[in-house]
């Protein structure tokens, strides 16, 4: 076990350093051309999709303990967050900076196609990646034929439920450190996801993430594509609008003060 963690750890050191300098190279091709945020969000969602799939094989197929599991997940969460330079790395957060005037219509819908295709493709290279046989872990999943089942272990209203209140969770910490620092801030956020996988990762693998869920969880089998697409994109989307408009309208609605009673003054004396 302890090499194959170490073969995972050494292919994830290169897709993040392959992704910072892939990064790095796009931003200044694409200076002028307004496209570098869209290529940014294209290669970071590529990275979280593919430590995603190392890490789920890592416990599936290589039988990790949940500790050292939870140890990485938030290591490589605080890895994404200072190397995103900006992406969002998921709809859900696309659509709220879009709510929040942050990004345009048409500058989130990109960024959600972006998102996407790097789901997609990052489904595709994984199993390229494996199929090198580069540990004892990758040869075995290469002789199952990459194959993988559902993480859903609930009835499909309690998953959505899960990845809604996970979703809820994390966007709450998101919402409420905006103004903390953000070599402190990833920490934050960090904390609050590996918190949320730790809740909800034996329902539903505690995803909350539409394209990342579309890159690991829909091509396993055990569940419809509909029924993928209410669990993971449905119970996230939820989960993150309630929080947004729990903060930004509900809250503030009550905790104004109420406006004083302006009742009109008795100027005339009594005789």
């Amino acid at each position: 076990m302890i090499a194959d963690v170490a073969v995972s750890l050494s292919v994830l050191a290169v897709v993040l350093l392959l992704s910072d300098v892939t990064r790095r190279l796009l931003v200044r091709a694409l200076a002028d051309t307004g496209l570098s945020s869209y290529a940014v969000e294209l290669v970071s969602t590529f990275q979280l999709c593919c430590f995603t799939h190392e890490l789920k094989l890592l416990s599936e197929v290589g039988g990790i303990p949940p500790q050292l599991a939870l140890t990485l997940t938030y290591v490589t969460s605080v890895a994404h967050g200072l190397t995103f330079r900006g992406a969002v790395g998921n709809p859900c957060g696309a659509l709220e900076h879009a709510y929040r005037a942050r990004f345009s219509g048409g500058c989130a819908v990109r960024r959600i196609a972006c998102q996407f295709a790097a789901a997609v493709a990052a489904r595709a290279a994984v199993p390229v990646i494996w199929g090198l046989g580069l540990s004892g872990m990758h040869d075995r999943h290469k002789l199952l034929g990459f194959r993988c089942v559902s993480a859903i272990h609930a009835t499909l209203p309690e998953a959505a439920a899960v990845e809604l209140m996970c979703a809820f969770a994390v966007q709450t910490v998101v919402t409420h450190t905006q103004s903390v620092e953000e070599r402190y801030r990833v920490h934050a956020i960090a904390a609050a996801i590996t918190t949320a996988v730790y809740a909800g990762g034996s329902v539903t693998g505690a995803v909350f993430n539409p394209a990342l869920a579309f890159s690991t969880q829909f091509s396993c089998s055990g569940n419809s594509f509909l029924e993928y697409c209410f669990v993971y994109w449905l119970g996230p989307l939820l989960g993150m609008m309630s929080s947004v408009l729990l903060f930004s309208k509900v809250t503030p609605a009550f905790s104004r003060k109420p406006s004083p009673l302006h009742l009109p003054l008795r100027t005339k004396k009594q005789t």
